[in-house]
């Protein structure tokens, strides 16, 4: 069986580990990347491309949001091909009085941590969206809400990483010496190395199993839609405010909450659903419908425009809606970048950040405490026994 060694195996080829890659290798490591798949087969394949600050409370996961987003300005700016990058920005939009009070205190403690929140009376929404259906009380606009074309971006920081790429091939083992990981095993070759990282997204609970340590990722299903062509009636990331109320939630339910948005090449696309049915790819009419109707509910234009098709994918989820980054002091050698859930493609150069410097001691100016992959429990919990890191960062999600 062939040999080869690297600084660092990264194990997945979706945005996640293309990023981690691309860092790594800036950072001057030699790196290889496999995936059992294509690369951004996966999570990444499925997603929206949805680079948000707007749906995250004060805490760890906003200030890696917007450390990702100057990295994302960043990378549009020096990859060599194009990434679909559009700051288009986002508005959130509320029903009625209550919620609209809810949104403002939200808004305060974003605020705080550095996100341009601006609140939108009822008579502007539609300034900003002239086919937003009339209404609502209010909404808030976020500008640093943006979006990237997910596949693209994945295959433009790969190549641009310099790591050997292997697809197609699924790690069946690790390589362990005296307790510590030195490299991967997969069907046609062993790949070395003294570090190895878990970006196996919906799949690293049990990339981590193989290396005998427990991370309590589960997959959490999403549907989109997606409309024919259309001139650009849509122009921000729109979306209703319970959206921010159904990503904080550890409901198994079915969830579904409007999210509209138009692209560059004209389909509009409609999101969000979650529920947890573990890795059941069968067609959710039901979730299609809620996700029809709200979607109308919001842009009564799109009511009678045709939906081309929908597709879906899984959620890396854990209990407490923080991702796992960094180092896993119950195996040496064995980092993680999985568990992002549905914010992945957001967070993905800041967690590149992170991965690259926890591989070279260097410092970052993100204390990456709230992410490391040891902080759960026996029963998947956080170490108060919450569900959270014990910070209180998820419940203000």
């Amino acid at each position: 069986m062939p040999r080869h060694s690297q600084d660092v195996v990264i194990i997945g080829a979706g945005v996640v580990g293309a990023a981690c890659a691309y860092y790594a290798g800036r950072a001057g490591l030699t790196v290889a990347v496999v995936d059992r798949g294509p690369v951004a087969g996966g999570t990444t394949g499925a997603g929206e491309g949805n680079l948000l600050v707007s749906d995250k409370g004060a805490g760890a996961e906003l200030d890696l949001a917007l450390w990702s987003a100057g990295l994302w300005r960043e990378l549009a700016e020096v990859l060599p091909e194009r990434i679909e990058y559009e700051a288009k920005g986002g508005l959130v939009v509320a029903p009625d009085e209550t919620t609209l009070k809810a949104l403002r205190t939200f808004a305060d403690g974003q605020r705080a941590a550095g996100v341009h929140a601006v609140e939108v009376g009822a008579g502007e929404l539609r300034e900003l969206e002239p086919h937003l259906a009339p209404g609502p009380a209010g909404g808030f606009h976020y500008p640093q809400d943006s979006q990237v074309q997910p596949a693209q971006a994945a295959a433009r920081l790969l190549a641009a990483s310099g790591a050997e790429v292997y697809l197609g091939e699924e790690v069946t083992g690790f390589l362990l010496e005296r307790g510590a990981v030195r490299g991967v095993r997969t069907g046609r070759r062993e790949l070395r190395a003294p570090a190895v990282v878990n970006a196996a997204g919906t799949w690293g609970g049990r990339i981590a199993e193989l290396a005998g340590v427990e991370l309590p990722v589960l997959p959490r299903r999403g549907f989109v839609l997606v409309t024919e062509p259309l001139p650009r009636v849509v122009r921000h990331k729109v979306y209703a405010a319970d959206y921010i109320a159904d990503v904080a939630s550890g409901s198994a339910a079915l969830q579904s909450s409007a999210v509209v948005e138009g692209t560059p090449s004209g389909p509009v696309l409609i999101g969000a659903t979650r529920e947890r049915v573990g890795f059941d790819r069968s067609l959710s009419v039901e979730a299609l419908r809620r996700l029809a109707v709200q979607a109308a509910a919001l842009f009564p234009v799109l009511a009678d425009v045709r939906v081309l098709r929908a597709y879906h994918g899984f959620r890396p989820y854990l209990p407490d809606h923080l991702p796992a980054i960094g180092a896993d002091p119950r195996v040496p050698g064995l980092l993680h970048a999985c568990g992002h859930e549905g914010a992945g493609i957001g967070l993905a150069p800041a967690t590149g950040q992170l991965i690259a410097a926890a591989l070279t001691c260097a410092e970052t100016p993100l204390d990456p405490h709230p992410f490391r992959p040891d902080r759960f429990g026996p029963d998947g919990s956080g170490p108060d026994g919450s569900g959270t890191d014990g910070s209180g960062t998820a419940a203000t999600r």
